[in-house]
């Protein structure tokens, strides 16, 4: 699925709308550039879990952040890893196979270590505030989540 975001409005709904079919267990990986908007969509899927004027910043640092709204969320940022094997060792699996919700930034850089039945959006800049978003899903879960996006 392919989706123009004209503007920041159009990304916060999508991440909203997303946010309220996203279910238990479901990984999501986003994909792009620097400020491309990574974090602010995952922002606006917090606020489509549930969480109200949510206190979202990318984790670079601390490489997980950990939010509570319908369902517990586990936001990665995986920028400064070199490899999947570091993504390994952060203990990863236990949040991919919880019940919680995974967001993960800069999900390429760790693609071997991901589930396949995930979903994964790709941003791209179209101009200063406008952005493309190429969302696919890697399996038949998040084909149904999909789907009801």
């Amino acid at each position: 699925m392919t989706l123009d975001l004209p503007n920041l409005d159009a990304t916060e709904s999508l991440g909203r709308r997303l946010g309220a079919v996203l279910e238990s267990g479901s990984v999501v990986g986003l994909v792009g550039e620097m400020g491309a908007g990574k974090t602010h969509l995952i922002r606006a899927i917090c606020e489509g879990l549930g969480i109200r004027n949510p206190m979202v910043t990318s984790p670079t640092f601390v490489l997980i952040q950990e939010y509570e709204g319908l369902l517990p969320i586990f936001h990665f940022d995986t920028y400064r890893l070199r490899s999947s094997r570091e993504f390994a060792e952060l203990g990863a699996a236990e949040y991919l196979d919880g019940a919680g919700v995974c967001l993960i930034e800069w999900a390429d850089r760790v693609e071997g270590f991901l589930p396949t039945d995930r979903l994964t959006i790709v941003l791209t800049h179209v101009s200063e505030q406008a952005r493309r978003a190429q969302v696919t899903a890697g399996g038949p879960r998040h084909a149904g989540i999909l789907s009801r996006l």
